[in-house]
């Protein structure tokens, strides 16, 4: 590509013209290889050369830093992480707690990097309104949700209720019934933060090499299209594009996210919508719609991942066609005030899902291999916490980080992860849980369905859900 204006509304608003870096010369030996100028890669270069500045790290991108996921997510910086309970929940009460701790402190660590670094990439911490109820089905799914919460552990500072009235006046929502609210959240631009991030890396001695392509790894080598790099530790930080590399191929699955944009929303249409203090929020449906507003008044809105036969990662996405569209028809249920505001930017970006629905940091100390990722969606904060933690494993430091459930040692990715099944049965039960799913929201939005079909919708989808864990 020559203009990636067009990957993202992000890219198209950084401000600037993407300078693309230098190709990789030719033959190089590093201490480190890192696969991927994304959030994991930069985050893992960051500290490793703020805790050990002699040691030489480079990055390998494909295209541009940000041109993955790290540049086309919806800008949502989590305190939390995909399956956290599953990892946390039988722990002892204090190792529970320490975990929590650094989850709920990912976001106050990006703010010290981005104040350090003076990195301009509108961030805000209204917190986030998640899984908004807006049918009397999904509210009793909320409560459950919150009971979770609750039973392992997380306070009312962390997690509290919000009914319908209190909801509305962050957010309104059309026919709210309530939501959770969590502080541990901030929004950001992620282009600006991913390509801010990777200067960042360069000021602190790491090289980023792009336009170079990986295509195998043999041993301590790593063989691009420019030339072969030679490293004690290879980081592979592909997430969804983990598939390119024979030896993490079927650990991590790629599955597409989806979003639009509007125009810059008036001050009156800003009134009818709320989110004056730049919550994140999304919906209580399993289809899950997601969004915030923009530093620059824009509502940034997602909806309902894709995923391609034979696991194949996407980077082809357009505003006109009828992705863009059912987003903007979902929108418009979700704030009707909007039904004539103009979508000006549609895009999709491919996001790692690991088999067990939730991240993993792998150390093979034998093969020289540290690898993180299947972030399901929630990269932009865990990124942050996994880069540290493959710092720390790589530089041998024994540290809260290293003792968490979700670090795996001692064995290379393909053993220590659970690999996904093979085609036709990921598109099929893909095909399943979506057509479910759908089918169970427009019962629960149909006010003449019978009670016993939506009771039946919510069972299946249900059943679906335990069985894809």
């Amino acid at each position: 590509m020559d203009d990636y204006r067009g990957v993202s509304f992000w890219f198209d608003a950084l401000g600037e013209d993407v300078r693309v870096r230098p190709a990789l010369p030719g033959p190089v030996d590093v201490d480190v290889v890192i696969l991927g100028a994304g959030y994991t890669g930069l985050w893992t270069a960051y500290y490793l050369k703020s805790l050990a500045p002699s040691l030489s790290v480079t990055i390998l991108e494909a295209e541009t830093a940000g041109f993955g996921a790290s540049g086309r997510n919806g800008g949502w910086l989590k305190g939390s992480m995909a399956g956290e309970d599953m990892y946390l929940s039988d722990q002892p009460a204090e190792r529970r707690e320490t975990g929590y701790r650094l989850l709920h402190g990912i976001v106050d660590h990006v703010r010290t990097v981005l104040d350090l670094e003076n990195i301009d990439c509108g961030f805000q911490q209204g917190g986030v309104l998640f899984a908004a109820a807006r049918y009397p089905e999904q509210l009793a799914l909320v409560r459950a949700h919150l009971d979770r919460l609750r039973h392992a552990g997380h306070a009312e500072d962390d997690y509290r209720w919000l009914d319908a009235q209190e909801l509305s006046r962050q957010v309104r929502m059309h026919k709210p019934y309530g939501a959770i609210f969590s502080p541990h959240c901030a929004v950001v631009h992620p282009g600006k933060l991913v390509r801010g991030l990777a200067r960042a890396v360069e000021r602190r001695g790491a090289v980023i090499y792009e336009r170079t392509r990986v295509s195998t790894i043999q041993g301590n080598t790593v063989v691009t299209d420019q030339g072969v790099v030679r490293a004690r530790w290879i980081v592979p930080a592909l997430e969804g594009y983990a598939g390119s590399i024979s030896s993490l191929a079927g650990t991590v699955l790629p599955v597409q996210s989806q979003i639009i944009a509007t125009e810059p929303l008036s001050a009156a249409q800003w009134d009818e919508v709320g989110l004056e203090s730049r919550p994140a929020f999304s919906d209580g449906g399993r289809l899950i719609t997601y969004g915030q507003r923009s530093d620059d008044g824009r509502l940034i809105f997602g909806a309902r991942g894709g995923y391609r036969f034979g696991a194949r990662p996407r980077n082809d996405f357009t505003l006109s066609g009828p992705e863009s569209a059912l987003r903007k028809k979902l929108m418009v249920e979700l704030f009707p005030a909007l039904s004539n505001v103009r979508v000006t930017h549609g895009w999709g970006g491919t996001m790692g899902m690991a088999r067990r629905f939730a991240p993993h940091a792998v150390c093979d100390r034998r093969s020289g291999i540290a690898t993180a990722g299947g972030y399901g969606g929630g990269g932009v904060g865990a990124a942050n916490l996994f880069g540290r933690t493959l710092a720390d494993l790589i530089l041998e430091r024994d540290t809260e980080l290293t003792q968490m459930p979700w670090v795996v040692t001692g064995a290379s990715p393909r053993r220590a992860l659970r690999r996904w099944e093979p085609e036709p049965l990921p598109w099929l039960v893909y095909r399943a849980v979506q057509a479910a799913y759908t089918w169970e929201e427009n019962l629960c939005g149909a006010a003449d369905a019978a009670p016993w079909r939506k009771a039946l919708a919510g069972r299946i989808s249900a059943t679906l859900s335990k069985l894809l864990t």
